[in-house]
């Protein structure tokens, strides 16, 4: 199937959350604890309104139903659902720093369907247009394999704090665009 993203408008927040629980709780479990899927939904695993007004949320859709989302943010958080009320983190400098990969999410039902990689593509070209050089994604354990295909590197673990639960082990991956395109090593169709 040809999926075909859009961008998130905040009538769409619902339903990504909806959706982003379903994900989080059936896609990464065989990873992480009940307790610690649960206690991440929100401050790890969360509706960033603020990408929403960024206009750098993506979904897709299937039958009128959120089967994906995902995008990226050129403010300086690495995780995490805001508020669009909330403070703006910094904004960052497309010469200097690497664009945030943010906020990916799939329909268990959909998994493995290319929903993810069709988000990837749109949102990394919309990155390379704001002349950002890099990408960088705080990826949980089970992404880490998807990012790795697109390009992205890791470049150390590391342990986010849990309220409740232990700490949920992630990785923090980088990805660098060669002369204003997205470098995958040829590892994909472009």
């Amino acid at each position: 199937m040809k999926w075909s993203p859009r961008e998130a408008t905040f009538s769409d927040k619902n339903s990504i959350q909806e959706l982003l629980v379903r994900s989080a709780i059936e896609l990464q479990k065989d990873t992480y604890s009940k307790e610690q899927i649960h206690a991440a939904l929100g401050p790890v695993f969360g509706v960033d309104e603020q990408m929403i007004q960024d206009n750098t949320y993506f979904v897709v859709e299937h039958d009128n139903a959120i089967v994906g989302c995902g995008g990226w943010s050129f403010r300086e958080a690495l995780f995490g659902g805001r508020s669009a009320n909330d403070n703006e983190s910094r904004c960052l400098d497309p010469r200097t720093d690497a664009a945030r990969v943010r906020a990916f999410f799939v329909d268990p039902l959909f998994s493995r369907q290319g929903i993810g990689s069709c988000i990837m593509k749109t949102f990394e070209d919309a990155i390379i247009a704001q002349g950002f050089k890099k990408g960088e994604i705080s990826a949980t354990l089970v992404g880490e394999p998807l990012y790795r295909k697109f390009g992205y590197t890791t470049t150390e673990h590391y342990e986010i704090a849990l309220a409740g639960a232990l700490p949920l082990r992630v990785a923090r991956m980088i990805k660098t665009y060669k002369n204003g395109e997205q470098d995958d090593g040829g590892k994909r169709d472009k």
